[in-house]
């Protein structure tokens, strides 16, 4: 029998690794649009400090720890930007966000004129709406269901 890491090996996602075309509207589009804060400095790893010196890399952190590294590519050949002509929408970043910001995620995107490619849509896992970073990778803003409001009944 082979062997297999069992539940619990795989403690957690530690970064995510993009190619990108354009490594300054890719930190504008993830630092600034997206709020994500941008390792500077000795925050950098130490075996990326020369390619984030070069600009040739850009590390981003989330707030749960989660490193994105953006690797520039020029010759990039992004994918499809037709979600329906591809798989695209199975292969995205999904970053999670409260429910009651929701609605100020969407009008970010809007006031920043982020092309929206599906969405918002409602669904029994919460909302999500999808679009693209500026190298056509997919993205997407979700969120769980809000609780039911619950209304206590007056005894009357």
């Amino acid at each position: 029998m082979k062997s297999i890491l069992a539940p619990g090996h795989l403690r957690k996602v530690h970064h995510i690794a993009l190619n990108v075309k354009d490594m300054q509207a890719s930190r504008h589009f993830y630092g600034k649009i997206l709020g994500l804060h941008e390792l500077t400095g000795k925050q950098v790893p130490a075996t990326l400090v020369e390619l984030v010196a070069e600009g040739k890399v850009a590390n981003f952190v989330t707030p749960d720890g989660v490193i994105l590294d953006l690797f520039w590519t020029p010759d990039l050949n992004p994918p499809h930007p037709d979600p329906e002509q591809s798989f695209t929408r199975a292969y995205h970043l999904a970053f999670d966000i409260d429910p009651r910001l929701f609605e100020t995620a969407l009008a970010v995107l809007e006031e920043n004129k982020v092309a929206i490619a599906h969405g918002p849509v409602t669904r029994p896992t919460g909302k999500g709406v999808y679009f693209y970073d500026p190298d056509g990778f997919m993205i997407e803003i979700r969120c769980d269901p809000q609780p039911e409001l619950k209304v206590p009944s007056a005894n009357y």
